[in-house]
């Protein structure tokens, strides 16, 4: 969707500031963000793109407001309402109302480095020979779906050039709304920024973006 955080290529946001030796968190309360959204993502409710839906989904008001974790957990107040384990009501008053909905899976405090080590790989078996190989020229979709994707706004309608496939993955775009994985190639693919952005670009930039196969055409 071209939603508030698709800003690749937008001006007047201002540099990113880098912090030197920023902490992982600056709160305490940003640590049960990030562990309650991995904690509800282990029990199996929503897929991790359903997740990213949620908060880029955000009206851009909120979300251009909101910070990072802020972000993260407004994104799973909407995943736990919409999913039935928590009701509007709940959440306005911060306790529980009514009986607890069961859930897939329990991530345990004892298992919780295991899990995390473990990860959650999305790369699947060749189901299909790639339709394009390194060194091949291609043009991305021109598409402005009100759903997930995960081809930037600024990299639609673009030549660039395969530089790397990198095998079978699950397809984001159907994998967020419950339309099953449908498994395709990702490949890696190179953009010149002046194809991006236009004349006034550097002329030596170049954007590396991998891309799953449905976004590509040959150009």
């Amino acid at each position: 969707m071209n939603g508030a955080q698709d800003l690749g290529g937008q001006m007047g946001f201002g540099p990113i500031e880098l912090e030197p030796g920023e902490p992982n968190f600056h709160a305490e309360w940003e640590e049960r963000a990030f562990a309650v959204t991995l904690a509800m993502g282990a029990t199996g409710s929503w897929t991790l793109d359903a997740s990213r839906f949620a908060r880029e989904s955000l009206p851009p008001a909120d979300y251009l407001s909101s910070s990072y974790y802020e972000i993260w957990l407004k994104g799973l107040e909407k995943l736990v309402v919409s999913n039935g384990l928590v009701t509007q009501e709940e959440l306005s008053q911060g306790k529980a109302l009514v009986p607890p909905k069961s859930v897939k899976r329990v991530l345990k405090a004892g298992d919780v480095a295991g899990v995390l080590a473990k990860g959650a790989p999305v790369d699947r078996p060749e189901n299909v020979p790639a339709r394009f190989k390194a060194g091949d020229r291609v043009r991305t979709k021109r598409m402005h779906p009100e759903t997930h994707t995960r081809l930037p706004r600024y990299a639609r309608d673009v030549e660039g050039r395969i530089e790397a496939v990198h095998g079978v993955h699950v397809f984001p775009d159907t994998n967020a709304h419950g339309k099953g994985e449908q498994p395709a190639w990702l490949y890696g693919v190179a953009f010149r920024g002046t194809d991006l952005w236009g004349p006034d670009t550097d002329p030596d930039l170049v954007l590396r973006i991998d891309l799953w196969e449905p976004y590509l055409d040959p150009a």
